[in-house]
This record gives C-alpha cells, sequence and structure tokens, in this order.
C-alpha cells in the first residue's frame, strides 16, 4: 500500500502546468527544426523560424509560449493499492493544482476558462476546472498526463461516424483542409479509431501525450495497421502542401498518433484533434516519495535561429498610414509595423457590433485604425504586457463587414486565413488583413513598447487595448483586392510537390 498525500499531488500538477506553459517537449523542438531545415517555402520556413526563436526564448524568460495559455486536460490512472492521505476529493486536488499554476506570480498564466458556457460566458478567474479522465488500475502509484490545449487547434477538432469499409485516410485527407490553418500548423493529429463517439474523442486526446517518433517509425518500418496508416497520413497530408501556419510548404503535420479501440460490428467511429505549435503536455508518476517535480532542459537543446526579414521587408508607420500606401502591399509580403494599434477579438466585436445595430457610440474611434485580434497575457515584472500572439481570425468573420462599413476602419490582424464572408467585406472596403505567427506570442510581444486598456475593462483578457507596437512581424495575407495569400499559398505548393512525384516517377 502506497499512501500519497494530497499536497504532493497537488504540488506536481501546478510545477507541471507551470513548466509546459514555457518549455516545449525537446521532441517537439528536433522535429520543428528538422522541419526547418529543409522547408523550401519561404513563408512557412521564416514562420517557423519565428516559432523556434519563441520557444527559446520562452525557455530563458520562463513566460508562456502562447497568449492562450489553453484549457487544461488531465489523464489519471490510479494504482488500486494506493491509499490518499486527503481531505480533497481528486478532482478537487488537481484544479487547486491548476488553480496554483495559473496565478503564479512569477508567471501569471492567462484564464481562459468561463463558467455557464451557453448563458453569461463568466470566467472562472483562475482556468479552473480541468477536464479530467480517470482510471483505476492495478498497481501502486498515481500516473498523471498534464496538457494544456490551446482553444485554435481545440476549435479544430472533427468527429465522424464512417461506414465500416469507408476509407480513413480518405476521409482525413478530405478533411484537413477544411481545418483551415487556425491550428497553427505544423502541429501532430490525435486520431481515436473505433469504440464509441465519446471514446473515440477521448482516445484522439490521448494519443496526443505521447512524443514524436515518426521518423523512428519509418526507419524501422511498420508492424501493424496502425502504425501503417500514420505512415500513410502523415505522408498524404504534408502532399496537400498546406504548410506552416497554411502558407504553402512542405511541413503541415510533424507526425500523426493513433489509438484504437474495439467498436461495434456496424461502426467506425473517428476523432481528429490537431495539436498547435505550442505544443503542452507533461508526464510524472507519484510513488509516495514526495511531489514528482519536472527537469528543466538544457538551452544547448534549442537550436541557434536567426531570423532575417531580408531586403524586401517593408516598414510601415501606422500612426501615418495612407490608403494609397496600403494598396501598394501584396499578397505574401513581409511588413514591420510600428505605431498605435488597437485590440480586439470575439467579446468585444461582439459588444460593439451589438452598440452600432442600437445606433450607440462606440467607446473607440477606429477610422483609420488596424485592429489586432489578440487576449494578451497580464504582465509580470517590468513587462508592458505578456505573451500576445494572434487569436483564430475566422471567429471574428461574421463581424468584418458591419465593422468596415461603419466604423472606417483600415485593416486587421490576426491568425490564420479569413473566410470568404470576411475576404468579399475586405475586397469590397479596399481593407487589407495581415497575418501574425501563431506559436510566437513572447517573440511578439516585444515589439510591443505600450499597453493600455481603452475600452471595456470589465471583460479581462478581451479588454480592448491600444499597443504601440515597434517593428513586428506580419505577412500580408489578404490585400485590399481580396487574394488571400492562405488560398495562393497551399496550391502553389499543392503543385509543385505534385509536379516533383511526376519527375521522380519519371
Amino acid at each position: 500500500m502506497t499512501v500519497i498525500r494530497q499536497d504532493d499531488l497537488i504540488d506536481s500538477v501546478a510545477d507541471a502546468l507551470q513548466y509546459i506553459s514555457y518549455y516545449h517537449p525537446k521532441d517537439f523542438i528536433d522535429a520543428v527544426h528538422e522541419a526547418y531545415q529543409r522547408e523550401e517555402s519561404q513563408a512557412a520556413k521564416d514562420s517557423m523560424a519565428q516559432i523556434l526563436i519563441n520557444s527559446r526564448m520562452c525557455a530563458e524568460g520562463k513566460r508562456p509560449l502562447c497568449q492562450d495559455t489553453g484549457i487544461v486536460t488531465v489523464f489519471v490512472k490510479v494504482g488500486m493499492d494506493v491509499q490518499w492521505d486527503a481531505e480533497m476529493s481528486l478532482e478537487d486536488m488537481i484544479n487547486e493544482g491548476v488553480r496554483r499554476a495559473y496565478t503564479h506570480p512569477d508567471n501569471v498564466l492567462r484564464a481562459s476558462i468561463l463558467a455557464d458556457p451557453a448563458g453569461k460566458r463568466q470566467n472562472t478567474k483562475d482556468n479552473t476546472p480541468a477536464v479530467i479522465h480517470t482510471q483505476i488500475v492495478s498497481g501502486n502509484t498515481v500516473d498523471v498526463q498534464v496538457a494544456a490545449k490551446g482553444g485554435g487547434s481545440e476549435n479544430k477538432s472533427k468527429m465522424v461516424m464512417l461506414n465500416p469499409s469507408d476509407s480513413i485516410v480518405d476521409w482525413v485527407v478530405k478533411t484537413v483542409p477544411t481545418m483551415g490553418a487556425g491550428w497553427c500548423p505544423p502541429g501532430m493529429l490525435g486520431i481515436g479509431i473505433g469504440g464509441t463517439a465519446e471514446k473515440a474523442a477521448v482516445m484522439a486526446k490521448e494519443s496526443l501525450m505521447d512524443p514524436i517518433d515518426i521518423h523512428e517509425l519509418r526507419e524501422r518500418g511498420p508492424q501493424n495497421r496502425v502504425e501503417e496508416l500514420r505512415l500513410e497520413i502523415m505522408d498524404a497530408v504534408n502532399k496537400l502542401g498546406i504548410g506552416a501556419q497554411g502558407l504553402g510548404g512542405l511541413t503541415t503535420v510533424l507526425d500523426v498518433k493513433i489509438m484504437d479501440y474495439p467498436t461495434h460490428a456496424a461502426s467506425l467511429p473517428i476523432c481528429m484533434i490537431p495539436n498547435c505549435a505550442a505544443t503542452r503536455h507533461a508526464h510524472f508518476e507519484l510513488d509516495g516519495s514526495g511531489p514528482s517535480l519536472q527537469t528543466p532542459p538544457k538551452l544547448e537543446d534549442w537550436p541557434e535561429i536567426t531570423w532575417e526579414v531580408g531586403d524586401s521587408v517593408r516598414r510601415v508607420n501606422l500612426d501615418t498610414l495612407t490608403q494609397s500606401e496600403m494598396e501598394e502591399w501584396k499578397p505574401g509580403e513581409t511588413l514591420l509595423l510600428s505605431g498605435k494599434m488597437l485590440t480586439g477579438r470575439d467579446a468585444a466585436h461582439k459588444k460593439m457590433v451589438d452598440m452600432i445595430a442600437k445606433g450607440e457610440e462606440l467607446p473607440v474611434d477606429l477610422k483609420g485604425r488596424f485592429i489586432y485580434y489578440v487576449g494578451p497575457v497580464d504582465p509580470v515584472r517590468d513587462e508592458v504586457v505578456g505573451p500576445a500572439g494572434p487569436t483564430t481570425s475566422t471567429r471574428m468573420d461574421k463581424f468584418t463587414d458591419t465593422m468596415l462599413e461603419t466604423t472606417g476602419l483600415m485593416g486587421m490582424i490576426g491568425k490564420a486565413e479569413r473566410g470568404q464572408v470576411a475576404i468579399d467585406a475586405i475586397k469590397k472596403h479596399k481593407a487589407t488583413y495581415l497575418m501574425a505567427v501563431g506559436g510566437a506570442a513572447y517573440l511578439v510581444s516585444k515589439a510591443i513598447k505600450g499597453a493600455e486598456v481603452v475600452a471595456f475593462p470589465e471583460m479581462g483578457m478581451e479588454a480592448i487595448y491600444e499597443f504601440d507596437v515597434e517593428d513586428m512581424p506580419v505577412t500580408v495575407a489578404v490585400d485590399v483586392n481580396g487574394t488571400s495569400v492562405h488560398q495562393t499559398g497551399p496550391q502553389e505548393w499543392f503543385e509543385k510537390i505534385h509536379a516533383a512525384e511526376v519527375i521522380e516517377v519519371k
């Protein structure tokens, strides 16, 4: 019989969550670096460079890899021979660890969890509760896997009930392009096969806890159908040419993970959940000897990467920008932004559109301004603002035409592609949309020299800020003519990859 103390579990959970907020797993860094080295698309290569630089900065500064510090998911296996020295329930102990991690004064993490999801959607302020999956197993230890999953990638989860004779590979290849780039590739795909609908979803999530090992699998060769599927799916998805951040390139996924379970003869449940460039998970085991704390990696494990913007970069002063200057921008062009911009995401947009509908005056003047879709982490120490990477822009698509039509807004900055309704509005109003790299939040924050809440302070991280930025890197994703690099880039690289295959076959 092993006795596990309450504080040992709480301390271990809190330590793991702080750890994964600023340390990528080494296997992920190695995989991104390998993809970076062989990438031929300059836009994708630049994006991966920013992800790798951001990762090292976070490891050194112990600040979050991404401003979305995630919803916590925990897989816990409790041995049948374990005895608890605890007053709290297992779930309460885990949630206390989450609470302490997300309110740690040296590295405050963003609280993103909203209670009453179909109603008032009120922030719980400490990122609790976690989503907890518990198993009672043989043994005398407590095995815990902890992950912090960002909303951008979680929102791209897909579920289907296939016929038993249907092709899993075909479904994945058809489905991945519909996910867009809001899940921040390059990352991993977790796939659950079999069981029932909910079992497939849980397996897909749990599979993402495993380290990247697809290269080892390829070298030794597959030994069963699941391993064959991993290789088939990875090759097929990367041949789509979607690339890092959806800009077009050779690497979209770094690994494909699969878990399966027996299923009904009439069923083939499939769930696919992507993991983003802010891959965050940790594992520990409690054996009664005290808390299990994470071992910091060596900074030498990170590659030395420098990101050069090149001679073609265009520096833009947002404070003096004119319409004619903006009309010179080309899709895929790199800009360095300086000057003042406003921020605002889902809740702020909904409130402003509601105010416009009622004929009320907005609390900020948007005419001639750019708005950045972001919900930053609170600052600590001498920071102006915490990590402040972009959020998924398609969530603002339904507001775009109203905002451009009624406010005089000049442009928008966010993550990944825009949907057709937003592209049409951008073209109609001769506006523009710029893309910042998802997964480079700390790097982006270093370009922010001033930050002030100017509206809706009650919304917390969803309040409207005014940022004063200097050389903030972005890509022209949709120009004033409605040309989207997220449409042209993947198509270009799909054709290049296909052409290369034809030449190789000949």
